[in-house]
């Protein structure tokens, strides 16, 4: 994953310590542990750990190292409280909204009012000031160029495009009307509506000669990043959801839907208006036929077509039964 300050896009607006947070959440607390009193300068997921931050946790972590001396574990598990692994950690009973209060808490971010920003209009584009635009790079009129945001070389953003909480290698091109970086779609299903929703305070990160259509969305990751890979084709009209991770050379045609947390492997090619449950890893080498159904992971070269979505001479044989049968 790229390496890249948070608070470029999420800046802490308010400092608090692990006995801090202690105090915030304390209605919610079970019991605790807290070793070392230290200030949350960042946010960590289970995969990707950084110092003195905070993690939220319903696992065990995958990437704990000894350069890793501060952070700050909360959990809904009592079994990762109970086995002695964690200096700061705290078990709490409802782990979904201790997150949402902690980290709007912590962080500054875009779900949030904020008059304080600073921007500049150009060629009718609003373009804020802490966004890094190479000169060799083009942007259309009427787009929004958010805080933090890094273009590189030679990228054309077309007319009406947002572009916020991502970075752009080069040669890039974002088609008209397409949103990059956006909020993912991430609440708890028992707590709906506009002010619960999870603050989603990842990245979007697409690396270089991608080119995006028309009316494409891509969801910033929720905690990490949401990759696009090198030499990536996408068509109009498609939607990739937050923590999804697209390897290079892969081809995606219209009105496909990729739900969150997806991994898809290099050389794939997706058919249009397929539709990709959440969580599920496709290996490299794959086609997948327009209009399928994709409910499971699918190993590398295998070519697939139907809902749900199998192999390609048993989705064959299917259709055949079926003609037969009617």
């Amino acid at each position: 994953m790229l390496n890249y300050a948070r608070d470029s896009f999420f800046p802490i607006k308010k400092k608090l310590s692990t006995n801090d947070i202690s105090i915030l959440i304390s209605e919610n607390i079970i019991k605790k542990k807290i070793s070392n009193i230290f200030y949350i300068q960042d946010l960590s997921s289970v995969q990707n750990i950084r110092d003195n931050s905070i993690i939220f946790a319903n696992d065990y972590l995958s990437s704990l190292t000894s350069k890793t001396t501060n952070f700050l574990l909360i959990t809904d598990k009592t079994k990762i409280f109970d086995n002695g692994m964690y200096k700061n950690i705290i078990l709490v009973k409802d782990l979904s909204k201790v997150y949402n209060l902690t980290l709007n808490t912590i962080f500054q971010h875009e779900d949030e009012i904020n008059k304080k920003l600073k921007y500049e209009i150009v060629n009718d584009s609003c373009i804020y000031d802490t966004a890094i635009i190479d000169k060799s790079s083009h942007i259309g009129i009427n787009c929004v160029i958010g805080r933090g945001v890094k273009i590189g070389k030679n990228c054309i953003i077309k007319n009406n495009v947002i572009v916020k909480n991502s970075i752009l290698g080069n040669n890039v091109v974002i088609s008209d009307n397409s949103t990059i970086g956006s909020t993912g779609f991430g609440f708890d299903i028992n707590n709906m509506g506009s002010q619960n929703l999870s603050p989603q305070l990842g990245i979007v990160v697409i690396k270089d000669n991608v080119h995006i259509g028309s009316n494409c969305t891509i969801d910033r990751a929720k905690i990490d990043q949401t990759i696009i890979g090198k030499n990536c084709m996408f068509d109009n009209l498609i939607h990739i959801g937050h923590n999804v991770i697209i390897g290079d050379n892969v081809c995606i045609a219209a009105q496909t839907g990729i739900s969150g947390s997806v991994m898809i492997g290099d050389n794939v090619i997706i058919g249009g208006q397929v539709g990709i449950a959440g969580h599920i890893k496709i290996g490299n080498n794959v086609k997948i036929a327009a209009k399928s159904g994709v409910t499971k992971n699918i190993p590398s070269n295998m070519t697939i077509a139907g809902f749900p979505a199998v192999e390609i001479n048993e989705w064959k044989k299917s259709i055949i039964k079926i003609k037969k049968w009617k």
